[in-house]
């Protein structure tokens, strides 16, 4: 015979199995979406822009997230019952993506557009879901472990954005340039332009927007192991040589050649010869590689790790 337990003690075990089952659960989460504000500029502040216009609050596609965009934004977030703050945080992209596939046309398609140029494409951000589009979505869906349908839904708009795949951030998680320069202002590594700009489509600006995560990372390591004065003057900008671990795709940094950084480079590294354009390369046990042109170090980080 079966003795009846009292509640207490059966909310008690149904509240210890709740329990042991989150702490087992999986904990891979997707990367964080970027946050926009008024300041903001880059791909992401352009795609928002974009976005916004598709959801009928009609904004400048200028990539500068100025005070129309804030107004915009806050509209938009009435318009959905979310907080009208003017910043573009995760719930706010999440109500401003909008799915579109071959055969749609708009401002949408230009925002899924821009996006995929910042992974190496090279599509005209014309509005028009062709078949250049369409590749391009499958391509960069096969990339990140996503279901290869063509279709930028939801789970692609967010993988476009943060830089994650099926499995979460990861070490190809990009970053915008606000994002990157706080990490590098907290870890006192400086930066200019000569054009004194951060746009990434200018090519004498020096911007951080679309920085892999790794590369940012690197050059923090690089500045706490050396404990050198690091001097940023290139990033994503448009400008540089092309190739998959470019500039552009967000693998590379210049920073100046200061004697106390050289010295630490060429002393701690080792010398794996000279490049095309004669620049001598030393490589770094984690892998990476610096490279000292005329004025400047080219960094290419394969790894956070220096």
């Amino acid at each position: 015979m079966h003795r009846r337990r009292s509640l207490p003690a059966v909310v008690a075990t149904v509240l210890s199995a709740l329990l042991v089952t989150l702490l087992s659960a999986p904990t891979a989460q997707a990367a964080d979406w970027p946050v926009l504000s008024s300041g903001s500029t880059g791909a992401d502040v352009t795609t928002a822009q974009h976005l916004l216009t598709a959801r009928g609050h009609s904004t400048s596609a200028d990539g500068i997230f100025g005070s129309d965009t804030t107004s915009k934004t806050k509209a938009f977030q009435r318009s959905k019952g979310l907080t009208a703050d003017g910043y573009v945080g995760s719930q706010t992209w999440s109500a401003l993506v909008v799915t579109v596939r071959s055969g749609s046309d708009g401002s949408a398609v230009k925002a899924a557009q821009v996006q995929l140029n910042t992974y190496g494409h090279q599509l005209a951000v014309d509005g028009v879901f062709g078949s250049g589009t369409a590749g391009a979505v499958r391509s960069f869906q096969k990339s990140k472990g996503l279901s290869v349908d063509g279709v930028v839904g939801p789970n692609t708009w967010r993988a476009l954005i943060t830089g994650s795949g099926s499995g979460g951030g990861g070490d190809g998680s990009k970053l915008t340039h606000s994002q990157a320069t706080s990490m590098f202002r907290s870890a006192g590594i400086n930066w200019s332009s000569s054009g004194n700009c951060s746009n990434r489509n200018v090519s004498t600006c020096t911007s951080f927007d679309q920085l892999r995560r790794t590369s940012a990372e690197g050059i923090v390591t690089l500045k706490r192991a050396s404990g050198c004065s690091i001097h940023l003057t290139g990033g994503t900008e448009t400008g540089h040589a092309s190739g998959t671990y470019s500039h552009w795709n967000g693998y590379k940094l210049d920073f100046a050649t200061y004697g106390c950084i050289s010295n630490y480079i060429t002393g701690n590294f080792s010398f794996i010869g000279y490049r095309g354009d004669g620049a001598a390369q030393y490589k770094a046990a984690s892998g990476n590689i610096y490279a000292r042109e005329s004025n400047h170090w080219d960094a290419t980080f394969h790894s956070c790790g220096c």
